[in-house]
């Protein structure tokens, strides 16, 4: 018995996609729609663009660094005049029984 692809070696009526046919309908139909192919890159300007981000990223990555270490001058010299002022008026301390006390 000759069978078309049908359970029970029914034919399939012409009306009827078949089971292949539909298959490849709902792959097509899952895949949304086609889009038109993307534009040609210059790859010469986009290596440029590349290579001129990468030393903004560089001059700010130094800048920033400088400003850090600008900054922590800054703090390390106020700290020190702190604890020289902290220290002389430590030294300077008089108690109630007139004794200086150098720690």
């Amino acid at each position: 018995m000759a069978s078309s692809g049908r359970r029970g070696g029914a034919p399939a009526r012409e009306d009827e996609p078949r089971h292949d046919e539909r298959a490849e309908q709902q792959a097509l139909a899952s895949q949304g729609p086609v889009l038109p192919p993307p534009l040609p890159v210059d790859y010469g300007v986009f290596i440029q663009g590349l290579v001129q981000a990468m030393q903004t990223q560089a001059h700010t990555q130094a800048a920033l660094q400088a400003q850090l270490e600008a900054q922590m001058v800054l703090i390390s010299g106020v700290l020190h005049e702190r604890a020289d002022v902290w220290w002389a008026s430590l030294l300077r301390t008089r108690f109630e029984d007139g004794a200086v006390d150098v720690a």
